[in-house]
């Protein structure tokens, strides 16, 4: 988006695509490093089929995501839904809109999935393993708490734009009730573990800001009817901030 188009050819990988093809190598990679450094894991092969589950979701992710994202040049409105978009309904033959709804569900709804799952599994396989029975463990050091904005903004973009609150929050509780139940056994949570769990609450606490700052917003609610609103930062770009730039 903020790039020159020259540089970067709609019809050529952009920029952002290079970023994510470079996180969908690396991602996995330090998530199988923090799963070793656990004392607690799962078996070998779950692991590997977790690793190779979320490098297929966010790859499908990232092919969908790079012509969702270039469609906006083409005028897409990511508040409206595929069909009801302007350039979508002009389409001929119609059947072509039906090409659009599965690109939208494999980058939406399987890709998240397969993504986000093995993702929030492992970072709670290794906060199973982040309590120590010593209490000066237990601090953060400053530069964990200089990094825990940047850690919740990230998890918040990833909530609020992979759409996977109630898998975020499912996480939260299992990890709250994981703390109650470690602190009867006189353990407490290490600095890693600290750093998470409050990353989690910042989230929370995003999250809600976010939710109560658009809930009057009548087009955003339309795009997101159920009982969960939580609307997506390229819904609300594409419908307030597209003319900006």
């Amino acid at each position: 988006i903020i790039l020159p188009l020259e540089w970067f050819p709609l019809n050529k990988p952009s920029a952002g695509d290079y970023f994510h093809m470079a996180y969908n190598v690396i991602t996995p990679f330090l998530l199988l490093k923090l799963i070793e450094r656990s004392p607690k894991t799962l078996p070998r092969s779950m692991v590997y089929v977790s690793i190779i589950m979320f490098v297929m979701g966010a790859s499908i992710h990232l092919v969908g995501d790079s012509v969702n994202h270039r469609l906006i040049f083409s005028g897409y409105q990511h508040h409206l839904s595929v069909r009801e978009n302007p350039i979508i309904k002009n389409l001929k033959p119609e059947t072509l809109i039906d090409s659009f709804e599965l690109l939208y569900y494999y980058d939406e709804y399987l890709g998240h999935s397969m993504w986000y799952i093995p993702f929030f599994l492992i970072l709670f396989i290794y906060f199973t393993g982040c309590f120590t029975p010593v209490e000066e463990e237990s601090r953060m050091p400053v530069a964990a708490l200089l990094l825990v904005g940047p850690s919740s903004l990230y998890y918040w973009y990833l909530v609020t734009e992979g759409q996977i609150f109630i898998l975020y929050i499912f996480t939260f509780f299992a990890m709250m009730a994981l703390v109650m139940h470690q602190k009867r056994k006189g353990l407490v949570l290490d600095s890693n573990g600290l750093f998470l769990f409050y990353s989690f609450i910042i989230t929370l606490v995003l999250i809600a800001g976010w939710v109560v700052w658009l809930w009057n917003d009548k087009i955003l609610r339309k795009k997101y009817p159920g009982v969960i609103y939580i609307p997506e930062p390229w819904a609300f770009y594409t419908l307030h901030m597209s003319n900006l730039h």
